[in-house]
């Protein structure tokens, strides 16, 4: 096992546990286990060892025992610093191994320590129930690593791009569309598209859009921004339908546009001049903050309903989505946020939020999109649940609209693996 290759560093203030993991770690082939009885002197020992090597020695040579530490054990009800707290220390202290938590507390505290830990950037195999078991212990050191996610991977990243070439790249259409599949999950069944606006920059490549809408909606720029991209995408469309491909199309729509009381006629006739039926299209819509117009907005929103252009609540449970929205606005379409969807199938709280929102939409007559599926556990469980359509990197990345014959290829042979159709 590489993981015991490095000094174990196990952390807890009751003695016996020290004694038990001390034991079964040398059992499983630890080299060097170090117990300490509380937080405050782990942290000495993490700051004074040397960081972990970026790679093997190159002969192949073990790494010396007690070199660096790759492993820690943590307790996280402990007297001087609880393991909430060190887990904050160990994001700030950069640390590169893996860390398991033990705890005799409520599940659902530990689950929400596992997600802090990670929120810092710290690589978690998991956590334990106290007593720690022999087993439960071999099966965790055996399981794969999951790559930790950038530290604050939740803040913004910085701008890459500045505002004042907003106009010139919008005059010169630098910005292209990309699309993701969605499918059903009973049939596999190709059904849809969510359009997803990249900025093809002459210097720094493409460019996501989490670099540029906020630039677009500061400086007044959002409206011309969908223009385009709604424009492309009905143009995508019709081509689509030519080749009998029905699907719908999904565009991401800000919540500035819809303040504008002629939005749905300006919807209206684009779709006219495309030649698509307005029945074919979805706007989603996140409200990521609140609604400067509330009142505009809703009457933009029930507008497009009449002109049964379908409307989609995205990310939904995140942000200022809302059951408020859900009565408010005349919602078809609910987008179970990505947050909640993947790793559901092992997370007991994650998955009653998936199973109630899709319980609530299916009371309310909505259909039902889960975002973010991103593997076959994640799939099945949604299946199961009775989720209807879905989207993810399990499917397909977003992709150019040529590249789409091609993956639905791929996509029918295993789709009809997964439904055992």
């Amino acid at each position: 096992m590489t993981r015991l290759e490095h000094t174990v560093l196990v952390v807890d203030d009751e003695p016996f546990v020290l004694k038990l993991l001390t034991r079964q770690l040398q059992n499983l082939g630890a080299r060097q286990v170090v117990a300490v009885g509380c937080a405050t002197e782990a942290l000495a020992l993490l700051r004074a060892a040397p960081p972990l090597p970026e790679i093997p020695a190159a002969d192949g040579a073990a790494t010396p025992a007690g070199a660096s530490i790759g492993l820690v054990f943590c307790d996280l009800q402990m007297p001087d610093m609880d393991g909430v707290e060190f887990i904050r220390h160990l994001g700030e202290a950069g640390y590169q191994g893996d860390l398991v938590l033990i705890s005799g507390e409520a599940p659902r505290i530990v689950q929400t320590a596992v997600r802090l830990a990670r929120a810092h950037g710290l690589s978690v195999l998991g956590a334990l129930d106290k007593p720690v078991s022999p087993e439960q212990l071999r099966q965790l050191l055996d399981g794969p690593r999951t790559p930790a996610p950038p530290r604050h991977a939740n803040s913004p990243r910085p701008s890459k791009v500045q505002a004042d070439e907003l106009p010139r790249a919008l005059a010169q259409h630098e910005f292209v569309n990309h699309y993701q599949p969605k499918v059903e999950l009973a049939t596999g069944r190709w059904v849809g598209v969510e359009t997803l606006v990249r900025w093809q920059h002459p210097v720094h490549g493409l460019v996501s859009p989490d670099q540029f809408i906020g630039l677009a909606e500061e400086q007044g720029l959002i409206g011309e921004l969908t223009r385009q991209v709604l424009r492309r995408a009905l143009r995508d469309s019709r081509e689509w339908t030519s080749q009998q491909r029905h699907l719908q199309v999904a565009v991401n729509i800000s919540m500035d546009s819809l303040s504008a009381l002629d939005f749905p006629d300006q919807i209206a006739a684009e779709a006219a001049a495309a030649g698509v039926a307005l029945s074919s299209l979805v706007l989603e819509v996140t409200e990521s903050r609140l609604m400067a117009h509330p009142l505009a907005t809703v009457d933009a929103l029930t507008r497009l309903r009449l002109k049964r252009v379908s409307v989609a609540i995205d990310d939904f449970g995140t942000g200022h989505s809302s059951l408020t929205q859900l009565r408010d606005i005349p919602f078809d379409e609910l987008k179970i946020d990505r947050s909640f969807v993947h790793g559901a199938w092992r997370d007991a709280s994650l998955r009653s939020i998936v199973e109630s929102s899709l319980g609530l939409a299916g009371q309310l007559g909505m259909s039902t999109v889960a975002e973010g599926v991103e593997d076959e556990a994640d799939w099945q469980l949604l299946r199961q649940a009775g989720c209807q359509l879905a989207q993810g990197y399990f499917i397909a990345r977003p992709m150019p609209a040529e590249e789409l014959d091609a993956w639905q290829l791929r996509w029918a042979t295993r789709a009809a693996w997964l439904t055992g159709r």
